[in-house]
């Protein structure tokens, strides 16, 4: 018996019971689609993720306070010190030292409640310089950004983003409304182009405002979160990170950079930390996910084995007329392969629509790669050879006469 007369044979003896070859093939599908599936949501929120973040600015790198001290040797988490000040922002603008920068950005934000009229949000609101557009390489849908000279002045002006604009004013024109953050009015003079928001944070969701305003009136501290820097170039983002440790350290009065009481983290940091997470988040459920494979895999095995049972006679009288061992082997096992190859094909295509699902509703990118389907196909055929064997080696070792006296 050749291979496709045997391929035809496994086919018939698989449709000749197509409710237990459904629930077999099931197993499979499940175990393959959960696989793929959260492979695929895995690599498109790494992709959110990435675009997310290069979307920060370009040459982008983030000054923050180290962990502020809480008494008794406790520090608290990273960031959440005092250390930076706005004289720090002006000195790397202005030192001669520090010449791979192209502008700064000192920034203070707290999330606050905002409203105009009968509508409300929760937005983060942030204060910063007027060189914010361009060390984060934001531009304008709409109106104007507020200047140096309106952020000396205190003035009360704000710059909406995209996803705070639709919320409070839908399709209207917000330029020159006036809104209301924790019951200060700020008059509104331009709104940011949007960024595209994910599931995971939204960039369209800020409110900006003067640096020195949003200190004064919101938080009442002169103290600032973060320095935003633009360097030069990428290049030079590794000398630009060391011209700003020196100048620091030698401002506070630091001698061991050990002892820094700041950080400085690039984009390229921050993208290793979070692709990092992602993936280790996406290989941990996906392991979960094949454990069902792995009970689909012995779904199968009994299957076949109660199988081999219910044609004991007729593996006897095909042994009996002249069927090889090796005949009998690759029958059994080509059924079992013929099931899981199936399983993993509906579980691909069954893998894909989820994810498709999935992505929608998170709003991240929904992305199609040959790595996920590549491995569900190989795990499918490696299930099928593994716990197919048995079964078919079982069939394939009965004598033919004990096996023509099954009753």
């Amino acid at each position: 018996m050749d291979n496709k007369e045997t391929l035809m044979t496994a086919f018939e003896a698989l449709l000749g019971n197509k409710l237990r070859t459904g629930l077999a093939i099931l197993g499979i599908v499940i175990g393959i689609g959960a696989v793929v599936a959260l492979i695929t949501l895995g690599q498109g929120a790494t992709q959110s993720v990435q675009n997310s973040i290069s979307t920060l600015g370009a040459n982008l790198l983030t000054v923050s306070p180290g962990a502020a001290s809480q008494g008794g040797g406790i520090r608290g988490s990273a960031g959440s010190g005092t250390s930076l000040t706005l004289a720090d922002a002006q000195a790397i603008t202005s030192s001669p030292t520090v010449t791979t920068v192209k502008a700064v950005s000192a920034e203070a934000s707290r999330n606050y409640q905002v409203t105009y009229k009968k509508e409300n949000t929760n937005s983060s609101v942030t204060g910063a310089f007027a060189t914010y557009l361009s060390v984060h390489d934001d531009t304008l849908a709409q109106g104007t950004f507020f200047t140096e000279k309106d952020m000396n002045s205190l003035a009360k002006k704000a710059v909406l983003g995209a996803t705070v604009a639709t919320d409070l004013f839908g399709t209207a024109n917000p330029i020159g409304q006036t809104v209301q953050i924790n019951h200060i009015p700020f008059k509104v003079v331009g709104v940011l182009t949007s960024k595209g928001g994910t599931g995971f944070f939204s960039q369209d969701d800020i409110i900006l405002a003067p640096l020195l305003t949003v200190q004064k009136l919101l938080l009442g501290s002169s103290n600032i979160q973060s320095i935003s820097v633009q360097a030069t170039s990428s290049d030079v983002m590794t000398t630009a990170s060391e011209q700003i440790t020196t100048l620091l350290l030698n401002r506070h009065h630091i001698k061991d950079p050990a002892k820094a009481d700041f950080n400085i983290r690039s984009q390229a940091d921050i993208l290793s930390t979070a692709t990092s997470a992602t993936s280790t988040l996406t290989g941990l459920l996906a392991g979960i996910a094949a454990i069902s494979l792995l009970v689909g895999g012995i779904g199968i095995m009994n299957i076949m084995l109660v199988t081999i049972t219910e044609r004991t006679r007729e593996i006897g009288i095909r042994k009996a007329i002249g069927a090889k061992k090796k005949d009998i082997l690759t029958q059994f096992l080509f059924e079992s392969i013929v099931l899981t190859l199936t399983g993993g094909i509906l579980g691909i295509l069954f893998g894909f629509a989820l994810s498709f699902l999935g992505s929608k509703l998170l709003s991240i990118p929904f992305t199609i790669t040959f790595f996920a389907p590549f491995i569900a196909f190989t795990v499918s055929s490696a299930i099928g050879i593994i716990f197919g064997y048995y079964p078919a080696r079982k069939a394939a070792t009965m004598q033919p006469i004990q096996a023509l006296r099954y009753e």
